[in-house]
């Protein structure tokens, strides 16, 4: 979850920048390898589709992340579903929008479904894009018939009873300690959290943070501190469609916190219980990119869900 991002930042600022790598790099083994049907741009977001058929499905990843995260997901649905993998501005390669990160990114989702007339889309978001899943079904709640939301909540965990004004100071403040000084030492942040929040496997968080290193930084910033900023509680009554949220649960990392499997399970639902129709369910053993050390139990998730509707 979000929280962790941060914890792993603060803790990965002092870092040494990677050495210098050699020139030919094979082939990253969890690199985006799913060929579009189409490949279009919405505003700074860029938006792949597969398949042609079935309820659209808008998969959001999260913090510095491309359409890399879903590619699992995408091949389990694209069958039925009519998949949209977005990559939002300032991640994987993307120029920043300018202005508010989070505003820009919600502006382009509201654009693919009103320029594509997506009839009842199902927003699935993990972290950051479970934040952006949870704001845009409660802005357009007859437009939007499920979110899936993997460890995004709508209020920073830890953060639930800071009064906004405070909540906006430790923001920028976060942004600032974290800011790293050149994109070398951004790959190495992004190394240190892939290995200590991120997946499970080493080998696999040191792939894995390649790909989130291409991200711009000061958007990475940006984008943290805005969503630290917001609150979405009191907007989650607004919300008239079934929400999904999964919680990752790593027992190791989890009983620093003196948390269990159950009790994870029962802050998570305390965060979101105002959203009218929702369902808290636990991964486990899996880290904050649960569709990595998870990918069948997140993908059978997602489906019973979407049976359901």
């Amino acid at each position: 979850m979000i929280a962790r991002i941060v914890l792993a930042l603060m803790m990965a600022a002092g870092t040494p920048a990677f050495a210098a790598e050699p020139a030919a790099q094979p082939p990253n083994r969890f690199a985006a390898t799913l060929v579009p049907a189409e490949r279009f741009e919405v505003g700074a977001m860029q938006v792949e589709r597969h398949g042609k058929r079935g309820r659209p499905l808008i998969l959001i990843p999260g913090l510095a992340s491309g359409s890399w995260v879903w590619q699992s997901t995408a091949r389990q649905f694209l069958g039925d579903y009519t998949v949209y993998i977005v990559t939002l501005p300032g991640f994987d390669g993307r120029a920043p929008a300018p202005g508010k990160q989070m505003e820009a990114a919600q502006r382009a989702l509201t654009q693919l479904i009103e320029t594509r007339k997506l009839v009842k889309p199902v927003l699935v978001g993990h972290s950051l894009g479970g934040v952006l899943a949870l704001s845009l079904a409660s802005q357009l709640p007859e437009r939007i018939a499920g979110v899936v939301s993997i460890d995004g909540l709508p209020v920073f965990p830890g953060s639930e009873d800071l009064p906004p004004h405070q909540r906006e100071q430790m923001a920028q403040s976060l942004a600032r300690r974290m800011a790293p000084a050149d994109q070398r030492a951004f790959a190495a942040q992004q190394q240190d959290y892939m290995r200590g929040t991120g997946v499970l496997d080493m080998a696999r968080a040191d792939e894995l943070a390649k790909l989130s290193a291409r991200s711009d930084p000061g958007a990475v910033l940006q984008y943290m501190a805005e969503t630290f900023a917001m609150d979405l509680r009191s907007q989650l009554p607004r919300i008239s469609a079934p929400v999904l949220l999964i919680a990752p649960y790593f027992e190791p990392d989890a009983s620093q916190h003196e948390l269990t499997e159950d009790t994870k399970k029962t802050y998570y639902a305390s965060l979101i219980a105002a959203a009218p129709k929702v369902q808290v369910v636990t991964v486990s053993p899996a880290r904050h990119f649960a569709m990595f050390d998870q990918p069948e139990r997140v993908n059978d998730a997602i489906r019973t869900f979407l049976d359901a509707l």
